[in-house]
């Protein structure tokens, strides 16, 4: 779809669409290689090249962002007590255009940790977020106490046969939807999920839990309900695309084309 290049450039950072005008006489603006001065110009961003002053600009056409969430962050763009995910951005990351654009798929909890994929593109955030696909999110989990292996496997069967969780605050109280898959980790497995980070469990207070759907403190409600209590949550793997450990804790990079292709293939 073909827009305006005044509009372009001004969701883009380069100021008003009367700047754009000055910016159009008085620097070279090439659209695919030929210089224009018309601010009404249309181009499509799909398709269309443009550098301004010998830098090609970015049309932000579709942002793909792994970020590994930090505690005590707002999965939102705005929050007048907490600062937020979207302020760990650079600040090319801010643009008019981008701050209309640019979302998160799926929210995290305040005091939850891990990777939350921040993009452009509606057509992935549909598809990762509706029921019908079914796409798993994956959570290690650190526990306040330690499990018997007799409650282990009564938690698998409990938690794969969809567990009834309680209300909690303004939520009701729920079937969760069949199919969750726990698995207990002993330290050593446990122990790349909480790298760069202070919490540390005990012996048989460490799990994987994958879940295919996003109530309200789904994982917190579900350990409750078979009495134990999250002490450490943290998202590691959404799909078959798990969380870069490379990242710290609010650090973010692009997703490889390999990482864009699977999530689209979920």
């Amino acid at each position: 779809m073909s827009e305006r290049i005044d509009k372009i450039l001004a969701h883009e950072g380069f100021g008003s669409r009367k700047d754009i005008k000055k910016l159009l006489r008085n620097y070279e603006v090439l659209l695919n290689g030929t210089r224009i001065f018309d601010s009404a110009t249309q181009i499509d961003p799909e398709k269309d090249t443009i550098i301004v002053d010998g830098e090609e600009i970015n049309l932000h056409q579709n942002i793909y962002l792994m970020m590994n969430k930090i505690m005590h962050t707002v999965s939102s763009n705005k929050d007048g007590e907490h600062q937020t995910v979207f302020d760990l951005l650079d600040d090319d990351m801010k643009t008019p255009y981008l701050q209309d654009k640019l979302h998160i798929i799926g929210r995290l909890d305040m005091d939850t940790e891990g990777f939350l994929i921040f993009t452009t593109d509606g057509n992935l955030t549909h598809k990762l977020i509706s029921p019908k696909t079914h796409v798993g999110k994956t959570y290690f989990c650190i526990l306040e106490h330690s499990e018997t292996e007799e409650h282990k496997k009564q938690i698998e069967k409990q938690f794969f046969d969809g567990i009834h969780i309680a209300a909690e605050d303004n939520e009701p109280e729920a079937d969760c939807q069949s199919g969750a898959i726990v698995k207990w980790l002993d330290d050593a497995a446990a122990s790349k999920y909480i790298q760069n980070s202070s919490w540390e469990g005990s012996a048989n207070t460490y799990a994987l839990l994958t879940i295919y759907e996003g109530k309200y403190h789904q994982v917190k409600r579900m350990f409750a309900a078979v009495d134990n209590k999250i002490v450490f949550l943290k998202r590691i793997a959404i799909g078959k695309t798990t969380l870069d450990p490379s990242l710290a804790p609010g650090e973010y990079r692009e997703l490889s084309d390999e990482e864009i292709d699977n999530l689209m293939a979920e």
